[in-house]
């Protein structure tokens, strides 16, 4: 889908408030109401929107400790890096996974409540997953800056 530059006002704007209502977004954005709603849907049908969700203070909801944890697969074989990504994808703790190159072979964040959460996790999951032949673990102590917008502005047009 080509975005356009009213499209990425509609973006944008949804990244800062989620919960705008259509005729506030398009006020900000300078077009009437119906053909706002129409290109949110069309946004949304294409999976450029993939969804809603409420930004939570993680140490207000109890889960205070943020761990970066690469690991390495004992094979490079795509039946054992599939059966690692279906069981991976499957923990609620896990908020996000990539595939990286160089020392691991996934990169997780994940959150648990507290240091003694994170060993139950490890010992009782992380270590029983398919495949796994090598974990590191780094502890956010601090964030500088947390998951934001993306920058469309800053796309080519």
């Amino acid at each position: 889908m080509k975005l356009d530059a009213f499209d990425r006002r509609i973006l944008d704007a949804l990244q800062r408030d989620g919960r705008l209502s259509n005729v506030d977004l398009a006020d900000e954005i300078g077009l009437s109401a119906s053909p706002c709603l129409r290109r949110v849907r069309l946004l949304e049908e294409a999976g450029v929107i993939r969804g809603y969700q409420a930004n939570l203070d993680r140490d207000e909801v109890g889960l205070g400790l943020t761990v970066f944890i690469g690991i390495k697969v004992e094979r490079h074989h795509e039946d054992e890096a599939e059966a690692f990504r279906v069981a991976v994808t499957a923990l609620p703790e896990v908020i996000s996974a990539f595939l990286v190159s160089g020392e691991s072979d996934f990169l997780l964040q994940v959150v648990v409540p507290d240091l003694r959460g994170y060993e139950r996790f490890l010992t009782g999951v992380l270590l029983k997953l398919p495949g796994v032949s090598d974990i590191r673990s780094n502890f956010a102590i601090q964030t500088v800056k947390a998951p934001a917008v993306l920058p469309l502005n800053h796309l080519p047009v």
